[in-house]
């Protein structure tokens, strides 16, 4: 249908009649609660109630992708080796098994594509600098090609896929919308897709058994982690 104008307003048709996927995915047509929400915001995920990111959250001037790995640069010198990521998986909560295949399957995937050198590395370290460039496919593109965090496709996830509760997603719609993102012939994106979701769910999902949407955002600029090792560290005590 073409937009129609009514006064000063124009109204956009967001459903084809003939493409019943638009009804079951709903876009987002009203306010989001963000200011100018397709701009990508090079250091700050906004959205929910932190229009302005997370608040009292140092991002050293990483951008959201980066601080999206960061808390597993254990000693903070802008590499991750394979052995930080393995401990700052234990340190999150998962066992031998979950932190030797997570640490595998992230070395040998992000580790090529961010060195500065056309010769691999045998101690596979993933450099955060150029953390950009290991951005796989059939993802949310909430991460631009650059690594910045855009508002509007993080409001999407739940416009689109948020239907049991508007705040909150279940397992099943996760999935759902891992298998809606997924581009043609682009086998490891799923797979990686699915694995991160799947890992995402299992940590930080609720007593209800539902992933909230201040925790997705935080799991984007990382904070999350940081939150959720000093927790597990104040119940050890």
């Amino acid at each position: 249908m073409a937009e129609e104008q009514s006064g000063n307003e124009i109204n956009v048709e967001t459903v084809a009649p003939m493409a019943p996927v638009m009804y079951r995915r709903t876009a987002i047509s009203g306010d989001v609660g963000v200011e100018k929400p397709h701009v990508p915001r090079a250091m700050e995920a906004t959205g929910g109630d932190y229009p302005q990111g997370t608040p009292d959250y140092n991002h050293n001037g990483y951008s959201v992708l980066q601080q999206h790995i960061a808390f597993f640069d254990r000693n903070n010198d802008g590499v991750i080796y394979p052995w930080e990521t393995f401990q700052g998986f234990h340190a999150l909560g998962f066992n031998f098994i979950i932190s030797f295949i997570g640490m595998l399957f992230i070395h040998s995937a992000q580790s090529y594509p961010t060195l500065d050198s056309w010769i691999p590395s045998l101690w596979f370290p993933v450099y955060i600098k150029n953390i950009h460039r290991a951005k796989h496919g059939s993802d949310t593109e909430v991460y631009d090609t650059e690594g910045r965090f855009v508002p509007y496709k993080f409001e999407e996830i739940f416009s689109k896929y948020a239907k049991t509760e508007k705040n909150r997603l279940t397992f099943s719609e996760l999935m759902e919308m891992t298998a809606a993102n997924r581009n043609v012939a682009d086998p490891f994106g799923w797979i990686a897709s699915k694995g991160e979701w799947s890992v995402t769910f299992w940590l930080l999902k609720d007593k209800d058994g539902l992933i909230s949407k201040e925790s997705i955002r935080d799991m984007f600029d990382g904070s999350i982690f940081k939150k959720v090792e000093e927790m597990r560290k104040s119940k050890s005590q």
